[in-house]
């Protein structure tokens, strides 16, 4: 089915599209369920965690494009997939599928749509501007969260030791330095408890 208007048709196939993404499960599960959850409730979780902490980032952003970066940073992993923070990964390759899935999906849409939602997963990934350290605060905080709400979750599953961990928290503290310091007691009493192993893998 399509309409008199190919910007609209455009639209729809990038939304239709966008379904899928519903089917993309993580390795983290939500607190209190025995399911994994899917990259959509992610970037759902995520992006409204950005309206309710804005008021903690180091310097003042744009929340509304925080929003969108938040949203708009994991279509990737349609084509992608999702890639457990805590395993161990080609990363060069990874880079490549999602600079693909990034061409394919966001060359769904009308061209100036196209552009601006390519332009926000660039800002996102580069780690730059104010915004894009905040979405990325955002994004390693809330399964943070989870791991610790969790009894360890992937921090468990995948025998993450605490280097391995603050290696992937740390740029939390370059987009909210208030958020990074609540995370740190996570971390210690987490280590305390078992939850994250202590020091380096042997």
């Amino acid at each position: 089915m399509t309409s008199n208007n190919s910007r609209l048709d455009q639209q729809i196939t990038f939304i239709l599209e966008l379904e899928k993404l519903k089917g993309i499960l993580r390795a983290t599960q939500p607190i209190g369920l025995e399911r994994r959850e899917n990259s959509a409730e992610h970037s759902w979780h995520v992006a409204l965690l950005a309206l309710l902490l804005v008021e903690h980032a180091n310097q003042p952003v744009d929340p509304l494009r925080v929003v969108k970066m938040l949203l708009v940073h994991d279509v990737v992993e349609i084509d992608a997939g999702d890639t457990p923070a805590y395993a161990v990964v080609d990363r060069v390759a990874l880079q490549a599928r999602e600079r693909a899935a990034a061409e394919r999906l966001f060359g769904l849409l009308p061209e100036d749509q196209a552009a601006e939602f390519h332009q926000l997963w660039r800002e996102f990934e580069a780690r730059e501007t104010p915004e894009s350290k905040f979405a990325n605060a955002l994004d390693r905080f809330m399964p943070l969260l989870q791991n610790y709400y969790a009894n360890g979750g992937t921090w468990a599953e995948f025998g993450a030791n605490l280097d391995r961990v603050l290696q992937r928290l740390r740029p939390i503290d370059d987009g909210s330095t208030e958020l990074w310091r609540f995370a740190q007691t996570l971390l210690d009493d987490a280590v305390a408890r078992g939850l994250i192993l202590p020091g380096q893998a042997t």
